[in-house]
């Protein structure tokens, strides 16, 4: 009976970083897809970018982690305009590298959906980059 009790004071705590992560996730992408536009506006200021000249445009989407789709952030992205209207998220992927140091790195890819469970299916869009970066202290 002990062991019962135990495993759920264990379980508890995971459950609620669960919780905590959904949460986070969740007002992550209500705030995009609340504030995208006045937030694209922000850095397309801060970085003095004409967007819409020459057919380009810039866009803030959510971030999403790669197999948990987890979200991780927002970025602004920016390319041609047809290009860009097709982007719904940026996928992130992570792994490691040994190069004389253990280094962690970090994918950004423009994609056109909001699934990234399998990162061998990922959405990507062509021409499209990453050129701002948005998070918040939690």
């Amino acid at each position: 009976m002990s062991a019962v009790c135990l495993g759920a004071i264990v379980a508890a705590p995971q459950a609620q970083a669960q919780l905590e992560n959904i949460l986070k996730g969740a007002g992550i992408v209500f705030v995009v897809d609340r504030f995208g536009g006045e937030i694209n506006k922000a850095i397309n200021k801060l970085t003095g970018d004409p967007s819409g000249e020459a057919g380009s445009k810039t866009k803030v989407v959510p971030i999403l982690s790669v197999g948990q789709g987890i979200n991780a952030g927002a970025a602004q992205v920016s390319g041609p305009r047809r290009a860009v209207d097709s982007v719904q998220a940026v996928a992130q992927l992570e792994g490691n590298v040994r190069l004389g140091a253990s280094l962690r790195i970090k994918g950004l890819i423009p994609i056109s959906t909001r699934d990234v469970k399998n990162s061998s299916k990922l959405a990507r869009v062509y021409g499209v980059g990453i050129t701002g970066l948005i998070d918040t202290k939690l």
